[in-house]
């Protein structure tokens, strides 16, 4: 119990770090919607081999975040999904970062149209990732974006494979997609 309590502070504290550290200099959104389409200013961009690193740091966060809230708060009726309240999360990361994440569906159905992959990206992704690919990433349209698998195990199957089916051996996954706005490599003379 009081580790699990450590836990929860460390990772609320990692999370406002990376969110000041990965925010910093932005000023405050005035809204809480952002525009459909985002011009974000080179000034705010990354190099690739940094957006690669940052997002593999991210992706530890958001999957411990993921299992400390689902082993701590979710029982039952009482409490929200934990994957639906990371989506809270996510989008206020987005909102000062400009970093967006989002979860896939990969080799179970989606629990929201929303977790449907949407991209060519997002879908060769899933695709991997049934395969068992730990990760998969590319650079495109000014973003670095990584998809991570994230095993689905216990409560989650339950929910996600349905509850009177009978438990199968195969490895089953969702996905998290994590893009973050690059600086264009420079064509060299």
């Amino acid at each position: 119990m009081l580790f699990r309590g450590w836990m929860i502070r460390a990772c609320a504290f990692v999370l406002i770090c990376v969110a000041v550290q990965v925010g910093r200099g932005d000023p405050p959104a005035a809204e809480k919607s952002e525009p459909e389409t985002k011009v974000i200013p080179d000034a705010q961009r990354m190099p690739v081999a940094e957006a690669r690193q940052r997002a593999r740091l991210m992706h530890d966060i958001y999957a411990a975040t993921l299992d400390v809230m689902h082993h701590r708060y979710f029982h039952g009726g009482r409490a929200i999904v934990p994957a639906r309240a990371m989506e809270d999360i996510f989008e206020e990361i987005q909102r000062d970062s400009h970093t967006e994440a989002r979860w896939i569906s990969v080799n179970l159905k989606p629990m929201s149209i929303h977790h449907k992959p949407k991209t060519k990206f997002e879908q060769h992704a899933a695709d991997e990732i049934a395969k068992g690919k730990p990760a998969v990433d590319i650079v495109e349209d000014g973003y670095y974006r990584r998809a991570t698998a994230i095993p689905m195990s216990g409560g989650c199957i339950g929910c996600h494979d349905g509850f009177l089916k009978k438990p199968t051996k195969e490895a089953k996954f969702t996905g998290l997609v994590i893009s973050i706005p690059v600086l264009e490599a420079k064509p060299e003379k």
